[in-house]
């Protein structure tokens, strides 16, 4: 096997210590979930073929929610979709009137991704391609590259702020063709909805709207139609932390943001959302929850319910929501395998561990948090690289000397080699 990277290994080991997801590398460390991923995959393919898809991705913290989106967005990438994702906080939600959801608009903007600009900002370049498309449609045709662009924009005129948009499209090739960066400028700022009055955008760009609050759905449909006239196959936007919409305190805002999901599900399922696909992670209080959750919309209830046929070990991943399973110990086993593997930057005479420390520390994790160490895999995979850590930095150490002193410690209630942390939730453990 082809060794890896030092640049992204480190990514991968660093993020993953912290208890974040890596960036880079998501493929060195994937194990199961086998069908759940074959699920999103097909909705990624629905997509490039001008369909639309909603997702909710269930599971508890610590569950892997974030890496699964982050792998569907990289796969997503390489099928030549763009991608758009953003984490949702106090002050970014699907719905508001204070200029929280313009904000979501905003970070969704900035992390806008291409093939070939994976970590964001890539609507400039998607500008210039579509403007590129242009020039090459208008050397083989004959007609002007101005007539073209207006052409092409003219199908965005149809939708809901499409003329303002089709505009902004157009003032960007004037400043391409005048060379004029103010400009060209502008009309990006105007599409990462950086404009909060519509007096500045006038001046600007000669338009009558800016993308706020009311306006940020019908812009990601609009900017799904002008990525997919640019070339791209489709636009999907991830939404992780929804359960910040579960925390609102407010009811009717808690309420508004929930009609927002029910709009966006229903546009999704009857097809008329071309191009575009919502992946959304939250939690089993986010969904659950009658009383708080997306279960106190009844419309929302009715649409998200489970299977009713789902259940004794059956599995349905054709609904909108998609429960992440726990981990098998044998995925679980694989996953340390692959952690072992990339500690030691793809090279097995580096290993820190033998084959048999792995189902050693296994033994040690279950003793330690039951089966709740497969359900929420974060945890032990933190712990793991703090051994592998402890091991490098020491290497006088053996390995079973720290698992098994630690087990004794379990087992006395020693508290002076173990740490607990508590954090939104959930419990952190560490060598």
């Amino acid at each position: 096997m082809a060794l890896i990277r030092p640049r992204e290994r480190d990514a991968v080991l660093q993020s993953l210590r912290a208890g974040v997801v890596p960036r880079i590398g998501q493929h060195l460390i994937q194990v199961g979930r086998a069908q759940e991923l074959r699920a999103l995959i097909e909705d990624v393919d629905r997509i490039a073929d001008g369909g639309s898809t909603f997702r909710l991705i269930i599971g508890e913290y610590g569950a892997g929610k974030t890496f699964f989106l982050n792998l569907v967005r990289s796969i997503a990438l390489e099928k030549k979709l763009v991608t758009m994702h953003a984490d949702l906080n106090p002050d970014r939600r699907l719905h508001a009137s204070g200029g929280q959801a313009r904000s979501l608009y905003a970070e969704l903007a900035r992390n806008m991704a291409t093939r070939t600009k994976p970590e964001g900002g890539a609507l400039a370049g998607i500008l210039e391609k579509f403007i590129a498309q242009a020039k090459s449609e208008s050397e083989q045709t004959g007609v002007s590259t101005d007539q073209i662009v207006r052409q092409n924009t003219q199908q965005l005129a149809e939708m809901v702020n499409g003329y303002d948009f089709a505009d902004v499209v157009l003032a960007y090739w004037r400043g391409f063709e005048k060379d004029n960066e103010q400009l060209r400028a502008d009309a990006v700022r105007w599409m990462r909805g950086e404009f909060t009055t519509k007096t500045d955008a006038r001046a600007a760009l000669g338009v009558r709207t800016i993308v706020d609050d009311a306006s940020v759905y019908d812009q990601l449909k609009l900017l799904a139609r002008f990525v997919r006239l640019a070339g791209y196959s489709g636009l999907i936007v991830c939404l992780d932390e929804m359960v910040n919409l579960y925390k609102l305190a407010n009811t009717h805002a808690r309420a508004s943001n929930y009609e927002q999901i029910l709009r966006i599900l229903n546009d999704s399922l009857q097809g008329s959302a071309e191009g575009l696909g919502f992946i959304l992670g939250g939690t089993p209080e986010f969904l659950l929850d009658t009383r708080r959750g997306l279960y106190s919309y009844p419309a929302l209830q009715s649409r998200l319910g489970q299977n009713t046929f789902a259940r004794d070990g059956l599995a349905d991943f054709s609904g909108p929501v998609i429960r992440l399973a726990a981990l098998t110990p044998e995925d679980f086993h694989v996953l340390l395998e692959k952690l072992r593997y990339v500690y030691a930057s793809g090279d097995p005479a580096k290993y820190l561990l033998p084959d048999e420390a792995i189902p050693a520390f296994m033994h040690h994790c279950g003793q330690r948090l039951g089966d709740g160490y497969f359900r929420t895999p974060r945890t032990t995979i933190t712990s793991f690289i703090d051994l592998l850590t402890i091991l490098e930095q020491n290497p006088q150490v053996q390995w079973t000397s720290l698992i098994d002193r630690l087990a004794v410690q379990s087992d006395t209630g020693g508290e002076a080699d173990k740490t607990i942390e508590t954090e939104d939730e959930f419990t952190t453990f560490k060598l």
